[in-house]
């Protein structure tokens, strides 16, 4: 006995057996129970939904011995003999090879005549969107006033080719792609019958290549067990697909993090040896960028479709959400890039060293360091010419004029010089009480990514020698988990020298905490140079005299 494909073989024959598509079958259900038939029904989709399946399940609930129903016996001899192709009430037409309008006309001519074994004369025409216009002409009138015992069920991938007088004679069911999930469940209910060993994460991959095609998931489906000698299993599938190493994007995401350039370079040499398609490894990047941003924003939503959840969980935490957000867009600006590359590696490597080079600042740490540096660790103004390649030299003396004398006094007694800090720390083994020694500690504890977003917005609570208990801000605790308390009582512990827990609750806050006091400071640094670049005498000579505007102001303490 001939082999027979599984698509073939595990075409569903009734609806219970179809995946997904529960809106249309739902709608033609209660329609088959409550006997209210139409005469023409138009199923749209792409290829590999279930827009003929559908059809010849619906010529079933029709024409089974049974009476109509929505769930026929599939005993009868219409059922078996439908399902074998070869009920002769059922008059299958496949249209892209009947364009003329002599074959419709021939195709009508036996409208008018009772069925000869079934209930109804049933005719199935697929993609009906390739018939010519003179032949859309011929079937209106039928299509419109069927006999009673006729009923036309059309099928297209491109329902937008139809003459909006064919449309409005039908109902039409849309079929949606089938999402990963469903693909997967089916495929796996298909092995187990078959009873052929597989790993669920090469079904993963074979369900994402189909693209929501159930017929295409189940042909790739074959083609993998015939690869694997009977098993479908993860590496098989991969080398049959062609699709990305995971390994080699979770390295060089985690290169990336600690930028290293050097790490980088050397993973996309060794990925070139296996001459991979670099704008599927973008896209790739692209799409576990976004599960990383997920994992961040949404931590519930991380699916283990990958078998990859807990990496991709582990490395959320460690990269910053703006870090996320900036690769992303880095990706995608890629695969643009690729489509005009004649080298599509060149691009790849010089779109990570774009992320490398356009990274922002580590979070916390440089950029809460900023503006201290030039304004009291150097003892010069916000514009002095070491920190500010501004030529315009009025600029100094305004901002310097300009800035709030008591604001000056809260920055210099925050920021003291680091021998002040080491001593100020080393000295608080009693309870931290002031609250400018608390902004003084966290500015010297080196945490990154959400470990450090969560400590910036935290006050202290109270304190003993080797443990201290945090208050969170509620507004800022989305990302929070328990995991995070070792991080930052690590860095706590290095800071102060002597090993420290720590015990955060979720709080609303009323004390300003150190990320506002650092978006303050820098907001009124921002507001001072604004202030004094519309007021510099130079600047208001320039605008009189040349009937100017000032189109764009952008200081150093704000990201381009």
């Amino acid at each position: 006995m001939s082999y027979q494909v599984l698509a073939r073989k595990w075409r569903p024959k009734n609806f219970s057996e179809m995946a997904g598509q529960a809106h249309v079958l739902q709608t033609l259900s209660h329609a088959l129970e409550q006997q209210r038939l139409h005469h023409a029904y138009l199923f749209t989709g792409t290829r590999g939904v279930g827009k003929t399946t559908v059809a010849r399940i619906l010529a079933r609930c029709l024409n089974c011995e049974t009476g109509i129903t929505a769930a026929p016996c599939g005993q009868c001899d219409a059922c078996r003999e439908i399902s074998e192709g070869r009920f002769i009430d059922l008059i299958e037409v496949d249209a892209a090879s009947r364009t003329r309008v002599e074959d419709t006309r021939e195709l009508l001519e036996n409208v008018q005549y009772a069925p000869s074994r079934g209930r109804f004369k049933v005719y199935l025409i697929d993609e009906v969107h390739m018939l010519s216009t003179h032949s859309f002409n011929a079937l209106l009138k039928t299509l419109e006033e069927p006999p009673p015992h006729v009923k036309f069920l059309l099928a297209t991938t491109d329902p937008q080719k139809l003459p909006v007088t064919v449309l409005s004679r039908c109902l039409q069911f849309h079929l949606k792609n089938l999402a990963p999930q469903q693909i997967v469940n089916y495929l796996q209910s298909v092995l187990t019958a078959e009873q052929i060993e597989f790993e669920e994460n090469a079904l993963w991959q074979l369900a994402r290549a189909a693209n929501g095609s159930m017929r295409d998931a189940l042909t790739l489906l074959d083609q993998s067990i015939s690869f694997g000698e009977g098993r479908v299993h993860s590496q098989a599938v991969t080398a049959l697909l062609g699709t990305p190493d995971h390994k080699l994007l979770f390295s060089l995401l985690d290169a990336l993090k600690d930028r290293d350039g050097e790490r980088v370079i050397n993973d996309i040499a060794q990925c070139a040896e296996n001459n991979p398609d670099f704008e599927r490894l973008m896209t790739a990047m692209a799409e576990l960028l976004h599960r990383l941003a997920l994992a961040q924003a949404v931590p519930g939503t991380v699916d283990n479709s990958q078998g990859d959840k807990e990496l991709v969980q582990s490395l959320a935490g460690q990269l910053a959400a703006e870090d996320v957000q900036l690769y992303y867009q880095f990706a995608l600006q890629c695969i643009q890039e690729m489509k005009f590359s004649p080298d599509k590696r060149m691009s790849f490597e010089m779109s990570l060293l774009r992320m490398l080079a356009f990274s922002p600042d580590v979070f916390g740490h440089e950029e809460a360091e900023h503006i201290p540096d030039q304004s009291v660790e150097k003892k010069k103004p916000l514009s002095s010419p070491a920190q500010n390649p501004d030529p315009v030299s009025p600029l100094a003396g305004a901002v310097a004029h300009e800035a709030d004398s008591e604001q000056k006094e809260e920055i210099q007694g925050s920021q003291p010089l680091p021998e002040e800090k080491t001593d100020s720390i080393d000295a608080a083994a009693a309870p931290v009480t002031d609250i400018d020694d608390w902004y003084r500690l966290v500015e010297q504890c080196r945490l990154t990514g959400i470990s450090a977003n969560i400590l910036w917005n935290c006050i202290p609570d109270s304190q003993t020698v080797s443990h201290m208990d945090l208050l969170l801000d509620e507004n800022q605790s989305a990302l929070y988990s328990i995991d995070q308390d070792q991080h930052i009582a690590r860095a706590l512990s290095e800071v102060s020298g002597r090993e420290m827990t720590v015990s955060i609750s979720k709080a609303a806050l009323n004390t300003e905490t150190p990320a506002q006091r650092r978006a303050r400071i820098k907001r009124e640094a921002i507001e001072a140079l604004h202030h004094s670049f519309h007021n510099d005498p130079g600047v208001v000579a320039l605008v009189t005299t040349f009937d100017a505007r000032i189109e764009q102001l952008r200081t150093h303490y704000e990201r381009t």
